[in-house]
């Protein structure tokens, strides 16, 4: 190469004063994620634990969806963590952890409409049948509305965004068949 044709040279991201690496902003895209995994996540735990027959424990199915969207998220956030791996001190890879993992909250805040229907089916001695035929409808409008939600938010137009909306629900209503062809 000559002097006058010098190799591309790659953007250097931002570092912090310990030259470590700046994480690109969190973008509500994430949000979306999270919402819309947590809200599958209860509708399918939901359609899983509801057994025909069987006896009916909202409580117990309440904590179990809880447990899992937390130790989902941990796991979530733990995976982000170790494929996105920097060099650097200890301290700072722990602080990276502990960011990546607070990041996770959406999908444990997606699930508490399952868990608080579940709660007050405990409390109002609903039967299981309505409550999962509910719980499903709900998530399924909650699919909806986190996807069209999220891409006004991110820049899509409207009628775009109900169409995305749209696909989200697709998944709560692929939940809500595969239910009733299981059952």
């Amino acid at each position: 190469m000559t002097d006058q044709q010098q190799p591309p040279t790659a953007a250097v991201p931002p570092r912090t004063a310990g030259g470590h690496p700046i994480p690109p902003p969190r973008r509500g895209a994430d949000w979306m994620f999270g919402g819309v995994y947590g809200t599958v996540l209860a509708s399918g735990l939901l359609a899983a634990l509801d057994q025909k027959g069987g006896e009916y424990t909202p409580f117990y199915d309440a904590s179990w969806v809880l447990v899992t969207a937390a130790t989902a998220a941990l796991a979530h956030g733990y995976s982000h963590h170790m494929t996105t791996h920097q060099a650097g001190s200890a301290a700072h890879r722990w602080r990276v952890l502990s960011r990546a993992l607070w990041h996770e909250w959406p999908m444990i805040v997606a699930t508490l409409p399952t868990v608080l229907l579940l709660l007050i089916a405990g409390l109002a001695h609903w039967e299981s049948y309505g409550v999962t035929a509910v719980g499903l409808g709900l998530n399924t409008a909650l699919l909806f509305a986190w996807g069209a939600f999220i891409a006004i938010r991110v820049g899509y137009r409207l009628g775009s965004a109900l169409l995305i909306g749209l696909a989200d629900a697709t998944i709560g209503l692929a939940i809500i068949v595969a239910n009733a062809l299981i059952k």
